[in-house]
């Protein structure tokens, strides 16, 4: 059985709710990222963290495509283009949303103790909406990809739920359906419940 360290509250959640999408069993220790529990596990502190036997996996998308490909679902086919097309569009929603989330929220880069703050909220606000905007004209159906649910539609979901927790303002009607409609999804609900417990 797999075992996911990290709290439900972090990018532990996309592996929870890939975990919920593929059926798999698994064990959850939600701890927070640098706890001395995670520590036992990552010397990094960073969370999540799959234990899967003897091996010791860290990064959320380095999971997610582990379990993807290992399992045969959520996923196009490692080495064809289908999966390119998938691995483009995950790096572009892990560079252009996930990391401008991430830059705006860490707290030892001081932002919010800076004279001019403000301004770069909403440089992060503004580049946030822009690539969201430039990532909705690439969707291929009701998911990123097409009709099928895949890794980037975890991750970009995810970042949506980020950005709200995170007050950045999102207007855009055609993103807030998108999220709707994969939050309305089954291992998702699953998911989310361990976020309420």
């Amino acid at each position: 059985m797999y075992k996911i360290v990290g709290s439900v509250k972090s990018r532990a959640f996309r592996v929870l709710w890939l975990l919920e999408e593929l059926g798999l069993a698994y064990e959850h220790l939600n701890f927070a990222p640098h706890s001395e529990e995670v520590l036992r596990y990552n010397p990094s502190g960073k969370v999540p963290v799959l234990v899967d036997g003897d091996a010791v996996i860290s990064d959320s998308t380095a999971i997610m495509t582990y379990l993807a490909d290992k399992h045969g679902g959520l996923t196009a086919k490692a080495g064809t283009l289908a999966r390119a097309r998938q691995d483009a569009m995950l790096h572009q929603v892990l560079d252009e949303v996930d990391a401008v989330l991430w830059a705006a929220s860490r707290r030892s880069l001081g932002l919010s103790k800076m004279q001019d703050a403000e301004a770069i909220r909403g440089a992060f606000e503004a580049e946030y909406a822009r690539n969201i905007d430039r990532i909705l004209t690439q969707i291929k159906g009701p998911c990123l990809m097409g009709e099928d649910i895949t890794i980037p539609d975890l991750v970009l979901t995810h970042c949506g739920g980020w950005a709200f927790v995170a007050k950045f303002p999102t207007d855009n009607a055609e993103f807030k359906n998108y999220l709707k409609t994969m939050r309305a999804r089954p291992a998702y609900q699953r998911a989310s419940v361990l976020a309420q417990s």
